[in-house]
């Protein structure tokens, strides 16, 4: 176990809590650690009476019986047990998330863009300010997801919350993220990810302003490493560069609120006290934080371009073997070294549905200006989508000397689900109403005579 950067901080401000970051590197692993020493039991997970007077507590991210590759579970060694914090829960107001299936609007088939949604005057929380833009598949029944954006302009504070009908993938656009969790401290800035099973809990905190990003929320299978097949053993998402937190713990009685997403609504309870109070924690299912700028992308190296698979950093499988629920992948930086090849991406029709973001620089199959950091497009189910024609005309003319693209972050959100766009999503002005045909600016150059 590598543990990097480990930060003690004890502080009698709050309560005796400790308040340690630090993080233990590998994917899926079976982690422990203890923010007091001995509070973690040797050789069992429950026992008759706990260290330091703690409960013991188990969370399970799949069903007991589920195989041993894939079953998770976690157990958590904590002030008070979850059911301490169960006041009674009142509904209240979920603003503009949306949960599967949510079929709001029919817009026109055809491909969707949007410029990036101005971060608001009001003070919203990370949660207050999740706007969703598409929802797919059925969260009850565990398949698809929705994509949002979240715009935070104040941190939570004694305010915690959970989810229980997705693990939460977060990726920052603008400004950076401290995500208290009851496992540990993370903390993600643009170029970093975070991942957030269901069911942990989080407070969400601002460390230099505002912040904007999106979120998908995947209703199916934890996001795991892809197979690399014939690539082998190494590049990609490597195991090394994914990072857990230690543990570290709240002890601090004060008058909070607990909201819990619940099969598409929002709950909400009074509690006397944080519930990020877990002093020590051992298990394999927990959050953790991946840097995409440590992704080793592979790619052609003679002519001809490869299938956008070859970019995938996380999949949520399906029950069909091939096929994901989910996958997550990005176009980084790279070298594009093909011959006589047409190097950005190819025009195309696709029986998955793909949601795009840009985070920083400019992407290679959009130059025309309209898709910037911060932007969203969607192309959906077996609809029409490539180059526009300014990279079309740029790509065919260009000596195709070696050429790197550099300072470009770009990720896809792709799904084997039809994605239903949300009225909020139909309606705002971010709205590029003309994006769905520029493909109509792409002139005829056919010649017969000519070859």
């Amino acid at each position: 176990m590598n543990v990097q950067n480990p930060i003690f901080d004890a502080t009698s401000a709050l309560g005796g809590s400790a308040i340690q970051t630090g993080y233990m590197s590998g994917f899926g692993n079976g982690f422990e650690t203890e923010a007091l020493a001995g509070a973690l039991p040797l050789g069992r997970n429950s026992p008759q009476k706990c260290a330091y007077g703690l409960y013991a507590e188990q969370l399970s991210g799949s069903p007991f019986t589920a195989p041993r590759t894939t079953n998770e579970r976690s157990w958590l060694y904590r002030i008070r047990p979850t059911v301490a914090n169960w006041g009674r829960f009142e509904k209240a107001d979920i603003g503009l998330w949306r949960t599967a299936p949510a079929h709001e609007v029919d817009v026109p088939i055809a491909p969707m863009r949007w410029s990036p949604i101005p971060l608001p005057e009001e003070k919203l929380s990370f949660i207050e300010g999740v706007r969703t833009i598409t929802t797919a598949g059925d969260a009850g029944s565990q398949a698809g997801m929705g994509t949002h954006v979240y715009l935070a302009t104040r941190s939570m504070v004694d305010e915690y919350f959970y989810n229980a009908d997705g693990e939460m993938l977060i990726v920052p656009e603008h400004g950076d993220l401290r995500l208290w969790t009851e496992f540990g401290i993370i903390d993600i800035e643009p170029g970093e990810i975070a991942i957030i099973p269901r069911g942990v809990k989080i407070r969400a905190e601002l460390t230099n302003g505002p912040a904007r990003g999106y979120i998908c929320e995947n209703y199916g299978g934890a996001f795991s490493l892809p197979e690399r097949g014939p690539i082998g053993a190494n590049c990609l998402a490597n195991p090394r560069d994914f990072l857990t937190p230690v543990a570290a713990y709240e002890d601090k009685d004060v008058a909070s609120k607990m909201y819990v997403k619940w099969s598409g609504n929002l709950w909400v309870t009074d509690i006397d006290h944080s519930p990020l109070d877990v002093v020590a924690w051992h298990g394999n299912y927990a959050p953790y934080k991946y840097d995409l700028r440590r992704f080793s992308p592979v790619g052609p190296l003679l002519y001809d371009h490869a299938d956008p698979s070859i970019f995938t950093v996380l999949t949520s499988p399906s029950e069909t073997p091939g096929t994901a629920n989910i996958d997550f992948v990005i176009f980084p930086d790279r070298w594009l070294v093909a011959e006589n090849t047409f190097r950005p991406p190819w025009y195309h029709m696709n029986v998955m549905s793909e949601f795009m973001g840009l985070i920083y620089g400019v992407y290679d199959a959009k130059t025309g200006g309209g898709f910037v950091p911060g932007g969203i497009s969607l192309h959906n189910t077996m609809l029409p989508h490539g180059p526009d024609m300014d990279a079309f005309e740029k790509a065919s003319n260009a000596e195709l000397k070696p050429h790197k693209l550099e300072g470009t972050l770009a990720f896809m959100f792709e799904t084997r689900f039809p994605q239903k766009v949300t009225s909020f999503a139909a309606e705002i002005p971010s709205l590029q109403s003309d994006y769905g045909h520029y493909g109509k600016k792409l002139t005829k150059h056919f010649d017969p005579n000519k070859r």
